[in-house]
């Protein structure tokens, strides 16, 4: 059934069957809510969703796995489904499903941030990492090495790699806050605008997140792309690259920590 028929076919009435619920297409289902704002429909296409809510608390989860229960991260990734259901605009030329899944990731980020779940001394220590990245950078002209780093703080390879694991989620937040920034609350992920100078800070944006994963090494920008554009939970990657968790954990922070740098860099004018 198309959306056009579906619109036609079912008047608004106060309910609908359960049998004319499951016959319609999560497109059915979209397009009809938003001619009849028909809230048994919205929570009927929220829930055709579920299976991707908990597909990225996993995912995210996966990042620190010491945070949160994972039925709480549900919870709120479904309260951010039902709140996109109002919010998408199909006009933007954007897929529901891409829209949807940043609306949830932001939403677990936010009760990251609410909820503190990263531990003050991963906090320090991220925090020191990236400084002595910063540095490091500024005396080299170049993205320093693992070792040049930890020789910069003073300890071990092995401590180093322990930290660089444990600072997953806090370099995810913290990008996010860079992010955050520049974009001054604009939704980087959406394309269209009412303001046409949006758009063009929108697209500059991407284009230099896209040189900075370009950038990377090979492995990190597989990483990047296999977390963040396929929704692999960390384990799932670590699958994929025939590798142990926490080295796509640590792999995964370097290249966070190299794309704050190089968007920091961008957004102070030195790049």
């Amino acid at each position: 059934m198309s959306g056009g028929q579906a619109a036609t076919a079912m008047t608004p009435e106060p309910g609908y069957t359960q049998e004319q619920l499951d016959a319609m297409s999560k497109e059915d289902l979209l397009l009809l809510y938003r001619s009849t704002g028909c809230q048994e429909l919205k929570w009927t296409l929220a829930l055709r969703y579920v299976g991707l809510v908990k597909s990225i608390a996993l995912q995210v989860r996966g990042v620190y796995s010491s945070f949160a229960q994972v039925d709480d991260i549900i919870n709120e990734g479904v309260l951010a489904l039902v709140g996109a259901v109002d919010k998408f605009d199909p006009d933007k030329g954007i897929k529901f499903e891409t829209f949807v899944s940043k609306r949830i990731r932001g939403e677990v980020i936010d009760l990251a941030r609410r909820q503190d779940w990263v531990p003050r001394s991963v906090r320090r220590k991220a925090r020191e990492i990236d400084q002595a990245g910063v540095e490091l950078f500024a005396q080299l002209g170049r993205y320093p090495s693992d070792e040049e780093i930890a020789a910069k703080l003073g300890i071990t390879q092995e401590q180093y790699q322990e930290h660089l694991a444990d600072s997953s989620l806090c370099n995810v937040l913290s990008l996010d806050s860079v992010l955050e920034d520049r974009d001054q609350g604009m939704d980087v992920a959406d394309s269209g605008s009412d303001h046409p100078e949006d758009s063009l800070l929108r697209q500059e944006l991407l284009e230099k997140l896209t040189d900075g994963i370009e950038s990377l090494r090979e492995n990190e920008q597989l990483v990047i792309s296999l977390y963040y554009k396929k929704n692999l939970s960390m384990k799932e990657i670590a699958q994929v690259m025939e590798v142990s968790e926490p080295r796509i954990s640590q792999i995964h922070s370097r290249a966070i920590q190299k794309l704050k740098l190089y968007m920091n860099r961008y957004i102070n004018g030195e790049a």
